[in-house]
């Protein structure tokens, strides 16, 4: 599907971003309200908090309000009470907002550190498909392709060990993900992308066929 980017694609994570919305929006829209209680792959958060977590973390990009631990549990999870009591009409229209607004924001950051926050808003997209049933849920839609160039940076800034990845859906060459290390020869994984999206993100593998050689699945999340 893709070999080692070289240098950075700042409008990568805006492409991401808005083929996103595309395809998440119109199935949230038309899904009953009751279903967004369901509980998802984030421990305790059930699909209306991720997505008012995935909201307030895209229009605080957008309004420039970014300051030190903004990202982290704690200011996510008052992010997250700070909604509870919204209509869920709101919470999807603010998404919708950050989905289409933050990616020239990000583009412009010199130094692509908000890249990994769009990376982390499709892979929370996948984790509400799944909590809703739908099929693909971490890699069923165009998205993928985007995706995985930024999965492969993020992997690089989060320091973790160089692996080359095939998938035999794929037919190019390997996709080339952390960092090359002295002494230590790459890992190897074969299997579906989507896969390795859950190992690096720390999703569930149960069902999942894949072969990993050279590293352990501890060693490659990116989301500590």
């Amino acid at each position: 599907m893709a070999g080692r980017t070289h240098g950075r694609d700042p409008w990568l994570p805006d492409r991401l971003l808005r083929t996103e919305r595309d395809a998440l929006m119109p199935l949230l829209r038309r899904t009953p309200e009751d279903r967004f209680a369901l509980r998802t792959a984030c421990p305790g958060w059930t699909v209306r908090q991720v997505l008012a977590h995935c909201a307030a973390a895209l229009v605080r990009i957008v309004e420039g309000r970014l300051e030190e631990g903004v990202f982290l549990p704690a200011a996510n999870a008052a992010d997250v009470a700070e909604r509870e009591p919204w209509p869920l009409a709101r919470i999807l229209d603010e998404l919708e907002r950050g989905f289409t607004e933050a990616g020239p924001v990000i583009a412009a950051t010199d130094d692509g550190t908000l890249d990994a926050v769009a990376l982390g808003e499709w892979v929370h997209a996948g984790d509400v498909r799944e909590a809703f049933g739908e099929p693909g849920a971490y890699g069923g839609t165009d998205s993928l392709a985007l995706a995985l160039p930024l999965l492969a940076a993020t992997s690089r800034r989060r320091d973790t060990p160089e692996l080359l990845a095939v998938f035999p859906e794929g037919g190019g060459r390997p996709l080339s993900l952390g960092n090359e290390t002295d002494g230590r020869p790459p890992a190897h994984y074969t299997g579906a992308a989507a896969t390795l999206v859950r190992l690096y993100s720390g999703r569930p593998l149960v069902g999942t066929r894949y072969e990993l050689t050279g590293a352990t699945e501890q060693d490659l999340l990116i989301y500590r």
